[in-house]
């Protein structure tokens, strides 16, 4: 008996030899070209760049609730409700697990499939000679055969054994599209958390000019009650407070048109912590965060720190993944099937031992034509595969530009800054001789107005450079990847055994 199995035992142990060759490209990173350094903010611009002039970048490197270099209490407690009620975030989060079950359905594969099917089926067979026909489990007939029930309890198995490396590629192109999710929900997250600090500092900028403005039209106003007494007394013309007049109607509007712009602001920020904008406020306050030193680090770092480098990256892992896949369909797919079970007359008899059944045997199957499908087909996943890695290249130099982009604003904007200050000093200067030289009845009161409408304009502009100084010290964290790094994104252990996700502020 046991040499009658023989056979079998060693086409067995050649599919076990046969089950570890994997066909396939082997995976390697592709290489991208780094700088040394980066060009738009090094150590010799810090004397003349806000915040800049004692930090030094390799210091230390950004942590993930990057936004508490702001010191902005209120910034913080909207910060930390993002990852609880942002409905981006939650979505990625689904994404991320639907995409780890689809490893476990691949996974399967590896395992064979078992049924049961149990059936009572009624049947027409001849009489055996000698039968007992008197047990009640069939009946005779006068053609010398009996109808009646045969009970079945079957068992079923096909197992497909990976051979050629078909499963465990499919398998690896989950795990690494799993992890592309992963570094998506973590991208998600980075955009939340920035364009929430955006939009806040937007805000504030907005209280401030609002500020601004109320301080201006109590100025115009008690110049309009000046210029009106002078009026009264034949010194002014009425010419003058019609000026006077027209110049603080004029900015009372611009300070009431604020509001339109606060809301927006407000409302968007009510739609990144994932609360109804109708239930949601923020209480005025003018911008107080000042510019502060951002750690970037070298360009090389840039690639682990950018979760969306990391998912371009992930994604040619999966293309390679699957020329393995296509590349496997070229070999034969061998099938092993065995049923086993019980069979029987009589529902008493059926577990009894003489009623088994059995059956066991290989198939194989190969393919010899198909018009040219497994050919195109690899060519498709080739040419994907290099899609992905021209991908993965220009989403390397988007960052690069974008670091650099942001580096030179913030140089570039420090010395703006500095200007335009000096430009109000100047203004604040001019209006108080305008003012001097209108009360002595020297000059008209246009001059006035014109130093007035002078000194609004570029206190105007001051509020508005300080809020880019803010969005571009940002934007910077955002495209350093706000303290994230590749080596938190989860292995394929880690997404075999659906272990949790990290914690998003360790």
């Amino acid at each position: 008996m046991a040499r009658k199995f023989q056979p079998m035992g060693v086409a067995l142990l050649g599919v076990l030899a046969l089950n570890g060759c994997t066909v396939g490209p082997k995976y390697h990173t592709p290489t991208v070209q780094t700088p040394p350094a980066y060009k738009e903010l090094t150590p010799a611009d810090f004397p003349n760049t806000d915040g800049w002039k004692v930090a030094q970048p390799a210091d230390a490197a950004l942590r993930e609730n990057w936004w508490a270099v702001f010191n902005d209490p209120e910034l913080n407690k909207l910060e930390d409700q993002v990852n609880i009620s942002n409905q981006n975030v939650a979505a990625a989060t689904a994404s991320f697990f639907a995409a780890r079950a689809i490893v476990g359905e691949t996974r399967s594969q590896y395992f064979p499939t078992v049924s049961v099917g149990p059936s009572v089926t009624e049947s027409r067979t001849v009489t055996v000679k000698g039968s007992n026909s008197s047990t009640g489990t069939a009946s005779s007939n006068s053609n010398g055969a009996f109808t009646g029930p045969v009970y079945s309890f079957p068992f079923d198995a096909t197992w497909v054994p990976d051979l050629f490396g078909r499963v465990r590629n499919q398998v690896a192109a989950n795990v690494a599209a799993a992890q592309l999710s992963a570094a998506d929900l973590e991208n998600t997250r980075l955009t939340a958390h920035a364009e929430l600090a955006v939009d806040y500092f937007e805000l504030r900028s907005e209280d401030a000019l609002k500020q601004l403005l109320d301080s201006t039209v109590v100025a115009y106003r008690e110049s309009l009650r000046l210029t009106t007494v002078q009026f009264e007394t034949g010194i002014a013309s009425d010419e003058s407070v019609a000026q006077a007049e027209t110049q603080l109607e004029t900015v009372e509007a611009q300070d009431t048109n604020i509001g339109i712009v606060r809301a927006q602001y407000e409302h968007a920020i009510a739609l990144l912590v994932g609360q109804p904008a109708s239930s949601f406020s923020i209480a005025p306050e003018a911008l107080k965060a000042g510019p502060v030193a951002i750690p970037f680090g070298m360009p090389s770092q840039l690639l682990e720190r950018r979760p969306d480098i990391a998912a371009a990256e992930r994604s040619v892992a999966q293309a390679n993944a699957q020329i393995g896949v296509a590349k496997a369909a070229f070999f034969p797919t061998l099938t092993i099937g065995a049923s086993a079970g019980f069979e029987s007359t009589s529902i008493t008899d059926l577990f009894n031992w003489p009623s088994r059944v059995f059956s066991v045997g290989p198939t194989l199957s190969e393919t010899i034509f198909e018009g040219g499908l497994r050919r195109a087909t690899m060519q498709q996943f080739r040419a994907q595969y290099d899609e992905t890695v021209a991908n993965y290249r220009e989403t390397v130099l988007t960052a690069f530009q974008q670091v650099e982009d942001n580096l030179s604003t913030l140089r570039i904007i420090s010395l703006e800054i500095q200007q335009q200050d000096t430009a109000v000093n100047s203004a604040e200067r001019n209006l108080s001789l305008a003012t001097d030289r209108y009360r002595l009845g020297i000059d008209p009161y246009l001059n006035v107005i014109t130093a007035q409408t002078t000194l609004l304009t570029n206190q105007q502009t001051a509020v508005t450079l300080h809020q880019q100084q803010m969005t571009a010290t940002v934007q910077l964290i955002e495209a350093l990847g706000g303290g994230w790094d590749a080596a938190r994104l989860p292995s394929t252990h880690a997404i075999v055994a659906n272990a949790p996700l990290p914690p998003s502020n360790p």
